[in-house]
């Protein structure tokens, strides 16, 4: 089976990583652990001591986007009302608070980052590969609502009809082609298209709906 080497592993690191691994002083380690749990008195507390609200842990990622890893969704508001919060910041795998919001579902969470400002668009990994990663129909409409660019190429080529279809999401696969995906196109580095990664990951029904919707487009 094809090496899946995209949102595994990118994902997989934001997900399952521990945010207070290593964390530098004693009030860093109470603030991503309240982060984790949503516990915003503890949180507003070590903001009072001083603690940066983007301070990074060990694995590099801020406690705003270690609260929407963990659904803390009141931490999450209260880190996004700071003064100087870096609603971009980025994890060195690329991961950003709104593409793991995208990735949990949290519609709500989405919804008032995409308030205060956070940009749906960016280059490389973007919130709409997460939410097609997920399956989620409502957050990728929502992102799709906000301009989010339907073709956005991952750093290795993939766009987000290819991750929905190697994930065998078919509900966002039809919409992605509904909404003017293009199903043509070929990523950089196994150079196969949104169908052809489908048949690679064991999902011919997938392969099956997008080469349908191509022979559809085709003038007769």
């Amino acid at each position: 089976m094809m090496r899946r080497r995209v949102v595994v592993a990118a994902l997989a690191a934001a997900l399952l990583a521990p945010a207070f691994a290593a964390a530098e002083t004693d009030d860093e380690v109470e603030f991503f652990r309240a982060a984790q749990l949503d516990a915003t008195s503890r949180v507003a507390a070590a903001l009072r001591r001083g603690v940066n609200p983007n301070v990074r842990d060990a694995n590099g990622e801020t406690g705003l986007i270690v609260a929407m890893r963990y659904e803390s969704l009141n931490v999450a508001r209260l880190l996004m009302d700071q003064p100087g919060i870096d609603l971009e910041a980025k994890a060195p795998n690329g991961n950003t608070a709104l593409m793991m919001a995208a990735f949990r579902k949290n519609k709500t969470a989405l919804m008032e980052m995409l308030k205060r400002g956070a940009q749906v668009n960016q280059t490389g990994w973007t919130a709409l590969h997460y939410a097609a990663a997920a399956g989620s129909v409502e957050i990728t409409t929502i992102l799709l609502d906000k301009h989010a660019y339907i073709d956005a190429e991952s750093p290795s080529g993939m766009t987000p009809l290819m991750i929905a279809a190697r994930e065998g999401q078919e509900e966002v696969v039809e919409l992605l082609l509904k909404e003017g995906a293009d199903a043509t196109l070929k990523d950089g580095g196994f150079h196969l298209t949104a169908s052809e990664f489908a048949l690679k990951a064991d999902k011919p029904w997938i392969a099956k709906t997008i080469n349908a919707f191509l022979a559809n487009k085709k003038p007769r």
